[in-house]
This record gives structure tokens, C-alpha cells and sequence, in this order.
């Protein structure tokens, strides 16, 4: 039967809080093979004998095809149906995931993970827009928030999980455990999940084709700042093919009478301020599972799984804030929580830069708990303010959009930081320190050869570069702060615009 277009539901879903565990099912794949994947990374390296060209591939080809993906994969949703295009995207995600699980060279890897990056590119979108078709403004909030809280923990709990795999098992199970999710989710997703789509509409080739170009090339660039900075070698022409895609997008966009994308959502000030402020954040963030990783296990000694462990506080903050936050919304405002999350955020990204080599766990466990606080308060209200100002007929590319704008800043923010975060390492190192200890934390370990001076040296520097780090992390997230203050409005989220809003 073909599925009807739904502007709003008339009556609640009795299936609702049972589509919401689908959903959440589909997220967390996304999530724990991210995450999973860096532990996995330098085992799994060695024994296919990749490059490091080739893991850099292995890591950037699945983000470059997700980002440059999400606008189309939105539409296609809104057009041909949200369940169907992530169900599709479910099976392709573990179609590929257990063909990685059988990968012999390094090649096999990076094919497998570029198909699983247009599953992703289906899957998320759909996701955030069922939600918001699914669940009525009053119950919105505790669903976003339940759904972010399940993020959270496939967040952290997703190293400790690689990090058991590896140890008893091989790299290879790292993919192969999204195939039971996959099934369950897509299991779950035909049994409970109605269909749903937008009005029909004609297609926009073009504007399909110049977004995934424009957002591909714009990533590419991104990627590759740390190591060719902006303009040298390929990022010259890289960065132009990125500026006169995306340009040509907005142009087209604005004088086709079928956008793809209805970028009038931008005049809606919650969802203006509520994107950026989370691009902003994103910014900020960028990195710091990487980098307190890394501080956890080169500085402090710790196992993948302790370090993985170490992200409990976390964890378990953001559950409360979220929980917290769910009520708090309705009484006190989108504008008013994000304000507050974000302040949070900050003071705890401040804590973060008084971290010393010879502290211990101490401070950095407040400092998780402060952010896991403040993120569940800032960014499931950040979400649903710009997200109450999408109609649900237009739901697909609507989440996308925010999707593509936060995955920018997190691909920004990672290599800006992981950028400042090198040079500053490299910095502070003894004068006289070899070339290969300067390249980073591991490698200056490695070139110790546990002379404890060396090995101290290489500690201290790294920790005075995570000062620097978290630094710009904390002026970021001020930033969003006081973006959020400034463009969103106060009171409660109003009421959706209509599709004929949107097109005036």
C-alpha cells in the first residue's frame, strides 16, 4: 500500500517508544563502528601491512562518502520513503561491514569502507526524521533525549568494546559485530515502523549532484589541512571545486522551482543558531576522545579498555543531563538550556587545560563528568529547537542539513586541533629530539627506548600541548554560546512551519 504524505499525525503512534528502539538500534551501529574502529586501527594495520596512506584511507574514505552524501540520502528519503531508504542503508551497511570482516589487503578494507559510508549517508538522516514524524512536540524532547543518550553510551562504550574484541578475538570481529545490530535493527524497523514520506515533488539531479560534490571536496580539503595546510598541494584546486560547487548549489537551489534542499529554513532563527552553535561545538570537540585517548594510554599508561573505561564519567553524566534536560526544555526554553549546557562545556574543557603529566585521573574524571553534564543538557535542546522549525513533510533533508553542517565542523574541528595539537608536541620537545619523536606521543615513546628522561620529556610535552588544545576548545564552544544567545529566540520552540512557509 503506498504510504501516505504526512504533514503532521493526527494521533499519537501507540508503536512509538518501540520505533524509537529501532532507531536508536540504527544509530548506535554508526556510532560503535566509528569509535571501535580507532582501536582496531593499529592492529589491524599491521597485519594487512598497510601504509600509512593506506590507513589514512582507510579512516577518511568511509567520512568523505558519509558527508558527501547526507543532502541527496535526505531527499531521497523525503521523496521515496524514510523507513525504505534506511533499511536500505542498514542492509548495505552490514552487507559491507561482514565483507571487511573477511578483508585480506588493505584495498578490500577501504572498498568495504566506502560502501559502508553510503549506508551511513542512508541511515542518518532517517533516523532523526522519523523521530520528529513520529513523536509529538510534548514527547519530542524525552525521545531526543533517549536517542542521544544511546549515541552517548555507543560512544564510550564502543572502545571498551573494541578493545575486548581485539584482545580475544581479531580486528576482524570490530566489523563483523554491526551485522547482529544491522539485523535486529532492520528486523524491528519492518515489524514496528510505519512508512512515511513528503509530498510529492520533482527530482533535482543537479542540485543532488552539486551538493555531494561541493560537501566531498569540502571534507577532502579538511582532511587534509594538517598536513598540506590550505593551499598546499592538491588543496588549492581542492578548496576551489568546494567554494564553486557549493556556491552553484545555493544559486541553483534559490531559482529551481524544486529545490532539494529548502535552504529558506535558514531564516528560522532557532535553526540558524541552533546549527551553528552545534558546528561550533563540534569545533571544539573535535578530537578529544582522540586526544584524551591518547593521553590515557601513552601518558598515564592505561589499557585500550581501561582507557575506554576511563570515559564512564562521561557517560553517565550526559544520561543525566539528558534526563534532565527532557523536562527542563519545556519550562525553560531551548535558549535558556543550551546557554546553560554550553557554559558547562566550557568550564569543563577549561579543568581539562590544568591537567598536568604527573595528576593522575583525578582531574580529567571531573572534567568528563562536566562535559557529559553539559552536553546533555546543550545538545538534544540545540536539536530540538532547529529541528521544531522543520515541517515533517520535508523531515529528510531537513535532518540532513543539520547532519552535513555538524559533520563539517567535526572533520574542521579535528584537523585544526589535531593540527595545533602536533606542532605544539613538536614544540615542546628537548631541543635536539630526533625527527620521528617529534611526528607524535607514540613515536617519541617508541624512540626512547625507555630511557626515563627521554620518556618524561615526551609526557610533559604532550600534556602542554593538550593545555593548548583544549584552550581553543573552550573559546569554541564560549562561541557557540554566545551564537546561541544572540540568533535563537527564548520561550518555548513555536509551532512548525508550514511547506508553503518555507517556499515564500
Amino acid at each position: 500500500m503506498e504510504p501516505r504524505s504526512d504533514v503532521r499525525p493526527t494521533a499519537r503512534n501507540p508503536r512509538r517508544w518501540w520505533i524509537l528502539l529501532v532507531l536508536c538500534l540504527s544509530t548506535l551501529v554508526l556510532v560503535v563502528d566509528s569509535m571501535a574502529l580507532t582501536v582496531a586501527v593499529p592492529s589491524m594495520t599491521a597485519d594487512l601491512g598497510a601504509t600509512s596512506q593506506d590507513t589514512q584511507w582507510i579512516l577518511d574514505s568511509y567520512v568523505l562518502v558519509f558527508a558527501g552524501l547526507l543532502l541527496t540520502s535526505g531527499s531521497l528519503g523525503d521523496r521515496f520513503g524514510r523507513r525504505k531508504v534506511m533499511i536500505v542503508g542498514l542492509l548495505l551497511f552490514g552487507a559491507a561491514s561482514l565483507a571487511a570482516s573477511f578483508a585480506a589487503s588493505p584495498g578490500e578494507v577501504i572498498a568495504a569502507r566506502v560502501a559502508m559510508g553510503v549506508g551511513g549517508a542512508l541511515i542518518m538522516p532517517s533516523t532523526l526524521s522519523i523521530l520528529i514524524t513520529v513523536f509529538e512536540e510534548d514527547e519530542r524532547g524525552k525521545a531526543m533525549a533517549a536517542w542521544g543518550a544511546v549515541s552517548m553510551l555507543g560512544l564510550v562504550g564502543s572502545p571498551v568494546l573494541g578493545g575486548a574484541l581485539i584482545a580475544h578475538l581479531s580486528w576482524h570481529a570490530i566489523f563483523f559485530v554491526n551485522v547482529p545490530i544491522v539485523a535486529l535493527a532492520v528486523l524491528a524497523g519492518l515489524t514496528l515502523m510505519p512508512e512515511s514520506k513528503g509530498p510529492k515533488q520533482k527530482a533535482d539531479p543537479l542540485g543532488a549532484l552539486l551538493s555531494a560534490a561541493g560537501m566531498t571536496a569540502l571534507i577532502w580539503w579538511i582532511i587534509e589541512l594538517p598536513q598540506h595546510g590550505a593551499f598546499g598541494g592538491h588543496a588549492a584546486l581542492t578548496l576551489a571545486v568546494a567554494v564553486l560547487a557549493l556556491g552553484s548549489f545555493v544559486v541553483w537551489e534559490n531559482v529551481t522551482d524544486a529545490p532539494m534542499v529548502p535552504l529558506a529554513l535558514f531564516r528560522h532563527r532557532n535553526f540558524t543558531g541552533g546549527s551553528l552553535s552545534l558546528t561550533l561545538v563540534q569545533i571544539g570537540n573535535g578530537g578529544l576522545l582522540l586526544v584524551l585517548t591518547q593521553y590515557l594510554q601513552s601518558v598515564l599508561g592505561y589499557s585500550p579498555v581501561k582507557a575506554g573505561l576511563a570515559f564512564v564519567p562521561l557517560a553517565l553524566a550526559a544520561l543525566i543531563g539528558n534526563s534532565a534536560g527532557a523536562g527542563l526544555a519545556a519550562r525553560l526554553g531551548h535558549r535558556t538550556l543550551v546557554l546553560t549546557g554550553l557554559v558547562v562545556m566550557a568550564a569543563s574543557f577549561g579543568l581539562l587545560t590544568t591537567v598536568s603529566a604527573e595528576g593522575g585521573f583525578t582531574v580529567p574524571a571531573v572534567a568528563l563528568g562536566l562535559l557529559g553534564l553539559g552536553a546533555g543538557l546543550a545538545m538534544p535542546a540545540a536539536v530540538g529547537a532547529l529541528m521544531s522549525t522543520i515541517p515533517a513533510e520535508r523531515a529528510g533533508v531537513g535532518s540532513a542539513l543539520n547532519d552535513t553542517i555538524q559533520q563539517a565542523g567535526t572533520a574542521l574541528g579535528i584537523a585544526i586541533l589535531g593540527s595545533l595539537l602536533s606542532s605544539r608536541f613538536a614544540h615542546e620537545l628537548p631541543a635536539g629530539s630526533s625527527a620521528q619523536a617529534r611526528r607524535s606521543i607514540g613515536d617519541a615513546l617508541a624512540a626512547a627506548h625507555g630511557d626515563p628522561a627521554l620518556v618524561h620529556a615526551a609526557r610533559t610535552a604532550f600534556t602542554a600541548s593538550m593545555t593548548t588544545t583544549f584552550t581553543i576548545s573552550a573559546i569554541g564552544v564560549l562561541a557557540a554560546a554566545l551564537l546561541a544567545g544572540l540568533v535563537m529566540r527564548g520561550g518555548k520552540p513555536a509551532a512548525q512551519p508550514a511547506e508553503h512557509d518555507l517556499a515564500a
